[in-house]
């Protein structure tokens, strides 16, 4: 059951019973006055069972549904529940939680609706190209950010990124159910439709301690083109309307 704060941190999960407690026990030192969820995505591993152990609470699909309806079912939660606002990390260990907890500050200071944690923005003490990745990513990060400003008629670095911060205002809007294989960039589409202000926030991430990202090699390629056509669609029907 929800406890008294008025922030909740979910977290998407698919058989991370090995990464998941360093991520739970990470959101109780740096974050203890929140309220966690487990997002269970049918694990055939003991994900639910640790996510319960480390007084997280938990959220099982019968069977794997993806990660869209893992994302619109935490924010879902949050919203039934009545959080003012809602973080989520993924369950990798990628997210740093003290990262995490400054775009929660910088939602909760009105400063904007949602902030995404952006591993390519610079400024603010963070060094530009500070990531150095394969040329496939490279690749496919430079088609999406064409693409993503196009759609959203300004730049966006880091499309991709599950990290995020929103407040109350913005939950109805990233719980709808997603049609898209990337549900983060059809999240930014959502909120630049319904005037919600995002602001892309640089941090550091860590390298993922387990899964690999889905912009790696050819499936990688393909799912950008994906995207990215889709992109294009959605402003050309933009433009008649």
């Amino acid at each position: 059951m929800p406890g008294l704060s008025d922030t909740l941190v979910f977290v998407p999960a698919w058989n991370e019973e090995e990464s998941l407690p360093a991520v739970l026990d990470e959101l109780g030192r740096k974050l203890p006055q929140a309220d966690v969820l487990v997002v269970d995505d049918g694990s055939t591993d003991r994900t639910a069972e640790i996510a319960t152990l480390h007084g997280a609470d938990v959220i099982s699909f019968g069977a794997n549904r993806g990660l869209p309806a893992g994302i619109a079912a935490g924010y879902g939660y949050a919203e039934e529940h009545g959080y003012a606002f809602c973080g989520r990390v993924d369950a990798d260990g990628q997210h740093p939680v003290a990262e995490l907890a400054r775009l929660l500050e910088r939602v909760r200071s009105g400063a904007c609706d949602v902030a995404v944690g952006s591993r390519f923005a610079s400024g603010d003490g963070f060094a530009a190209y500070r990531y150095r990745p394969t040329a496939a990513r490279r690749f496919g990060t430079a088609v999406l950010r064409r693409s993503m400003k196009v759609a959203l008629r300004r730049p966006f670095l880091d499309a991709t990124s599950g990290m995020y911060a929103a407040n109350a205002r913005a939950l109805p809007i990233l719980a709808r159910p997603y049609t898209s294989t990337a549900p983060e960039v059809q999240a930014l589409l959502r909120l630049q439709q319904e005037g919600m202000r995002v602001d892309e926030v640089p941090v550091d991430m860590r390298p993922r301690a387990s899964g690999e990202s889905k912009l790696q090699g050819r499936k990688g390629v393909m799912v950008v083109l994906t995207i990215a056509a889709t992109l294009l669609a959605f402003e050309r029907l933009r433009r008649r309307g």
